[in-house]
C-alpha cells in the first residue's frame, strides 16, 4: 500500500507536468488509471512480490531441504510437493493478483491526492473522464498480467528452493535466484502479453 501510494503521488506529478504543457490536465485520471491498470500495477506488485514473499518462500523451503525435513516427510510416505510446495505456490499465485487490485487502488488514491487536492485538478473532470476512458478490456488485462505473473513468480520461488543445494550458500544462491530470475521474468513476461493484447 505504501509503495501503491507513492507510486501514484510520482505518477500525479510527472503526469500533470506532462499534461499541463498541452492543457489537458484535466485528463489526468484517465492517463493515470491506464498507466496503474495495465503496467504499473501488475509489473510492480510482481516485484515487490518477488523481492518480499518470493525470497520468503525459497529461503523457508530450501532451509526445510538442508535440515532433510523434505526427506523425512518423504521417509514417512508424506508427499513434500502436495504438502509443502503446493499450498505455498498457490497462497502466492492467488495473492498477487489481489496486492495488484489494492496497488491499482492506493495508487489512484495517491494520483487524486496529488492531482486534486495539491495541484488543483478538477474533481468532477479527474473522476469522470477516468470512468469515460477505462473499458472493461483495460480492468481484464491488468488482471490477468497480475494472475501471470504470480503464478511466474510462485512457480520459480518454489522450484528454486524445492532444488536448493542442501547448505547455507546453497539457500542463498537460491533465493538470489528467485529475485533475479521472477524480475526479470516478469519484465519479459509484460512485453509477451502487452504485444499480444494489444
Amino acid at each position: 500500500m505504501t509503495s501503491g501510494l507513492f507510486v501514484g503521488m510520482v505518477l500525479g506529478l510527472q503526469g500533470y507536468d506532462l499534461l499541463q504543457r498541452f492543457g489537458s490536465e484535466d485528463s489526468l485520471g484517465t492517463g493515470a488509471a491506464l498507466a496503474l491498470l495495465k503496467e504499473l500495477g501488475p509489473v510492480v506488485t510482481a516485484l515487490l512480490f518477488a523481492g518480499r514473499a518470493g525470497t520468503s518462500l525459497a529461503s523457508e523451503i530450501g532451509l526445510m531441504r538442508a535440515t532433510d525435513q523434505l526427506s523425512a516427510m518423504e521417509i514417512m510416505a508424506v508427499d513434500p510437493m502436495r504438502r509443502v510446495v503446493l499450498p505455498r505456490f498457490l497462497g502466492g499465485a492467488i495473492s498477487v493478483p489481489l496486492l495488484t487490485a489494492v496497488f491499482i487502488a492506493v495508487g489512484l488514491f495517491g494520483v487524486q491526492l496529488v492531482g486534486v487536492q495539491f495541484l488543483g485538478v478538477d474533481q468532477g473532470s479527474f473522476w469522470s473522464q477516468m470512468r469515460g476512458a477505462i473499458e472493461l478490456g483495460d480492468v481484464t488485462e491488468g488482471l490477468i498480467k497480475g494472475v501471470v505473473f504470480g503464478v511466474a513468480c510462485s512457480l520459480i520461488a518454489v522450484y528454486e528452493g524445492y532444488n536448493a543445494q542442501p547448505t547455507a550458500e546453497g539457500v542463498g544462491r537460491a533465493t538470489t535466484r528467485t529475485v533475479v530470475i521472477s524480475a526479470v521474468l516478469t519484465l519479459i513476461l509484460d512485453y509477451i502479453l502487452t504485444a499480444i493484447m494489444l
